[in-house]
């Protein structure tokens, strides 16, 4: 444990001098809530579209933020295997789960401060508006956020360990594309029904959001929160040992 947690600060510490994390993790989905705020403002009342409202976009703004940690992630790991440094670190007596935690705990670090920035930036906004969050719903949907954290985390993080440093920040970009589309993040997937949703509901980046969404409503309903976050929190467990096998297979073979 001791291991895991002198490699996380590391970790943390590298993460905390490069400028781009802040303008990616914590500047750009932001900037995203102001600028769909402002779109939701321009759109007519008779319209009737109630996905940009605050109460939404919240919970959708969330779940961006959370595809840029998984690009860090990715960011992370895939520099660490191309320099020399993880070379080294292999003849330590640390095991490939102290490598994958090492760097889970320092980006769980971030996803977090991400998701509070965003729902304080997401109240005051509201109060703005006329249209205030409930703060208990802004904590209960950090909570929600956490299984879609630890998701897009551990997807970074093998991207990382299969892919360069050139090649894991391209793919991390498709499933940025991927989970702000199928995810229902810029647009009402339940609406639109059809093949569309059935195909949003065939991956986890819908319920990442409707489970967010519902738990800063406050509504804890079986479709709408509880199989959602199950749907998640499986996911997450996958993506967890999946990565972890991977990153062990990657550290033997660079050993051999």
């Amino acid at each position: 444990m001791n291991r895991t947690l002198q490699f996380s600060k590391r970790n943390l510490l590298e993460i905390s001098r490069d400028v781009l994390s802040y303008i990616f993790c914590i500047g750009f989905p932001l900037v995203m809530l102001v600028i769909m705020t402002l779109v939701n403002e321009s759109i007519p009342k008779e319209a009737g579209m109630t996905i940009f409202r605050i109460d939404n976009l919240a919970g959708g703004i969330g779940i961006f933020g959370l595809t840029f940690v998984m690009l860090f992630s990715a960011m992370a790991v895939s520099k660490d295997r191309t320099s020399s440094f993880l070379i080294r670190m292999y003849a330590s007596p640390m095991k490939s789960s102290d490598f994958t935690n090492g760097y889970l705990l320092p980006m769980l670090v971030v996803a977090l401060a991400q998701s509070v920035l965003s729902f304080i930036a997401s109240l005051l906004i509201s109060l703005i508006v006329g249209d205030a969050l409930n703060p208990l719903g802004l904590l209960a949907g950090i909570l929600a956020l956490l299984p879609s954290a630890l998701f897009f985390i551990f997807i970074g993080i093998l991207f990382g360990t299969l892919f360069n440093e050139k090649a894991a920040p391209g793919l991390c970009s498709i499933i940025i594309s991927l989970g702000s589309f199928l995810g229902g993040i810029w647009f009402d997937a339940e609406g639109t029904g059809g093949v569309m949703l059935k195909i949003c509901k065939c991956t986890p980046f819908l319920y990442c959001t409707k489970s967010v969404r519902s738990a800063l409503h406050l509504t804890f309903d079986w479709e709408g929160f509880w199989l959602p976050i199950l749907i998640v929190t499986a996911s997450a467990a996958v993506m967890a040992v999946l990565s972890t096998l991977v990153f062990r297979k990657k550290m033997k073979a660079d050993l051999a």
